[in-house]
């Protein structure tokens, strides 16, 4: 489980912090095999170390409703929050030179790239983070522990790997940086709940998909100017 949990945040360290400047192919290429590496754990340690078969299930309803309301919950408080506050703000201003930096260093130098990024993001990539974190992680840790211990410890989890990348933009310190953190954390937490609750992944992952969508789309609204030079 040390390993579940500190794995995704060394992966993003490396890519995001260690590679900052390096080549473009380079940095996908970490990125990839990382993910790959983080992906491919949970499936390695069920069937070879602990032996037990995987058991696939047809996704349930249960579930759905909860997460589709809280994310749209989410949704609009960002919404309210990004236009209310965030973007008019003195802090802002550094992490949005430093996000168009990061988009360029990955090679997304078009609008067409960029959708396909965020359709990936908010398709596969929210599917297979609720694989590992509410699935294995969550689901490993209560074979041992409480119900509220697992919730906080893999929500927590969950969270420190986005700590990297809101400190990158915000500063480690600041206050964005602690209140995105925290709010991460909190979503993981109800993400673990409903799944508990459900007992299946459909629900947490379409709420994790929403929520995905809408931070493309307002990282849209501040990286477009990019493309029209492009």
């Amino acid at each position: 489980m040390l390993l579940a949990l500190v794995l995704p945040s060394l992966i993003t360290w490396v890519y995001f912090v260690a590679l900052r400047g390096a080549a473009a192919s380079l940095q996908q290429g970490v990125y990839s095999a990382g993910k790959i590496v983080q992906f491919g754990f949970p499936i390695f340690w069920v069937l070879l170390v602990q032996r037990r078969r995987l058991r696939l299930k047809w996704p349930r309803a249960a579930g759905v409703i909860e997460g589709l309301a809280f994310a749209a919950l989410v949704v609009l408080s960002m919404w309210l929050l990004y236009h209310g506050w965030l973007r008019a703000s003195s802090q802002f201003g550094p992490a949005e030179m430093a996000i168009r930096q990061k988009v360029i260093s990955f090679g997304i130098d078009t609008a067409s790239k960029y959708m396909l990024l965020a359709v990936f993001y908010s398709l596969g990539h929210s599917f297979l983070e609720e694989y590992y974190y509410r699935w294995f992680v969550f689901g490993q840790l209560r074979r041992f522990v409480s119900l509220p211990l697992a919730i906080l410890v893999s929500s927590l989890g969950f969270m420190a790997h986005h700590v990297i990348v809101l400190g990158l933009y915000f500063g480690y310190l600041s206050w964005p940086t602690v209140f995105f953190s925290l709010a991460i954390a909190a979503g993981g937490a109800v993400w673990a709940w409903i799944y508990y609750r459900s007992d299946s992944l459909l629900g947490p992952w379409l709420s994790h998909l929403t929520v995905d969508a809408a931070i493309f789309v307002i990282g849209y609204g501040i990286i477009q100017s990019l493309f029209a030079r492009c």
